[in-house]
């Protein structure tokens, strides 16, 4: 089996990444999970590990906890959702990916082990629980000593909540997937918060009064240790520049400044985050402030080129919209904004136009070529509602052409909505292709 058809084979089961609709309780058993790890010989168990939900920022948490750990000297597993270009990202040994060789060779391996679970009473594994199985398997197999692993969609009843943690992380939650979660932030936080263990320590980002009161519940329940961000350990920007900002914090163990590669206010709570799971996890100092610095997450703010300057930003629901314009406006210098988006269509696509249509001079919507992919006349019909005339271009090509026409010298390009849209325009200003499949 190479690694084309071990891809095909995986993305032959439900994926509820690219067609969502199963009923979240229903459809979820974590049995299946238990029952296809203990085919491959339990890898989930053995290894120190830190668990990531949250429904924003939970994979640049997991970024940079995960360099932290390799700068300590810890052989790191990382497992993320979703990917950019290439399936082979979301499963990483010291940053670095999966080979095809390797992820070939195992689901070949795992493959009679699927089918004598597809038998058994708790239904038919997914996609992602098939790409957990293989990503732990692998994590074992490398030798890793440490996997940080950040949840799919919510934490109770995800296919990584069969980990024992040591730390869990949870992000900033807000009105996410409410359809399968719940409509409201303490029913989305009482999901988010399922990962919580006896007696492990819980980081906890800043959150609105309800997903706070609901975490602080669970962890009395549980007797976890809560540390929560802004609460108990305090930071301050101590400044920014190209592509970087620095902030100092008065952590745990100690005062110190950090700098990240990264943008935005939104990621100095999730760096304040990661550090405080990695001062939990007894790393040294030194080792936490070149391990983030060394941070390396794609698509989130990320400057693709100058001159126009061109931002690309993974914001997918309307409160990663309003920090999106926030950051735009503090971080960036330029004449006239000029704004490319394409949205899922199973999103709050009318928060996120609401967020986001007055401040862009110029507007083009797009549809990326994923399935979920909301519609670019849709998209312009909800600008109209707002009063701001939006140009629909369908190929995610031709709306990048069309942005760099309209665009001066002086002016800001952003293209937001979805990381499968950002996936799209990164490869297109770039210069190269992604993996296709085979519903594109």
């Amino acid at each position: 089996m190479d690694y084309q058809r071990a891809l095909n084979y995986i993305l032959s089961f439900a994926d509820f990444e690219r067609w969502p609709g199963a009923g979240y309780a229903e459809r979820w058993d974590l049995r299946r999970m238990e029952e296809i790890l203990k085919h491959m010989d339990s890898p989930h168990t053995g290894i120190r590990t830190v668990h990531v939900a949250g429904s924003k920022g939970k994979g640049s948490i997991a970024a940079m906890i995960s360099s932290g750990l390799i700068a300590e000297g810890f052989r790191t597993g990382m497992y993320t959702s979703p990917h950019l270009h290439s399936m082979r990202e979301r499963v990483r040994i010291n940053g670095e990916l999966i080979s095809e060789n390797d992820f070939a060779q195992i689901t070949a391996r795992m493959k009679p082990c699927i089918e004598e679970v597809n038998k058994g009473p708790y239904g038919v594994l997914s996609t992602f629980e098939l790409l957990t199985a293989l990503a732990l398997t692998y994590f074992k197999e490398q030798g890793a000593e440490f996997n940080v692993l950040e949840t799919g969609l919510g934490g109770r009843l995800d296919a990584t909540n069969i980990c024992q943690p040591e730390v869990c992380v949870i992000s900033s939650i807000s009105l996410d997937h409410t359809a399968v979660l719940g409509d409201t932030i303490a029913r989305i936080a009482g999901e988010k918060a399922g990962i919580i263990k006896s007696g492990v320590t819980v980081v906890s980002s800043p959150q609105l009064f309800e997903a706070a009161d609901v975490i602080k519940s669970v962890c009395l329940e549980k007797g976890a240790r809560l540390i929560t961000v802004g609460d108990d350990v305090k930071w301050a920007m101590s400044g920014f520049s190209y592509g970087r900002q620095s902030f100092e914090i008065s952590g745990l163990n100690g005062n110190y400044e950090v700098m990240i590669p990264l943008l935005g206010e939104h990621q100095l709570e999730n760096a304040v985050a990661a550090v405080t799971s990695l001062e939990v996890l007894g790393i040294n100092k030194d080792c936490i402030v070149s391990g983030l610095a060394k941070t390396q997450w794609s698509g989130r703010l990320e400057i693709l080129r100058d001159d126009p300057l061109f931002i690309a930003d993974g914001a997918h629901n309307s409160d990663s919209a309003r920090r999106l314009r926030e950051s735009l406006k503090q971080y960036f210098q330029f004449n006239r904004a000029i704004l490319i988006l394409g949205t899922s269509a199973d999103k709050n696509t009318s928060g996120i136009v609401r967020e986001l249509a007055l401040f862009f001079d110029i507007v083009i919507t797009t549809t990326s070529k994923h399935p979920r992919a909301n519609k670019a006349k849709e998209l312009a019909d909800e600008f109209a509602g707002h009063n701001v005339d939006a140009m629909a271009v369908e190929d995610v090509s031709q709306a990048v052409a069309e942005a760099l026409m309209h665009a001066e010298k002086d002016d800001l390009i952003c293209a937001t909505g979805s990381l499968f849209l950002v996936a799209e325009v990164i490869e297109e200003v770039k210069g190269f292709s992604g993996e296709r499949y085979p519903d594109e």
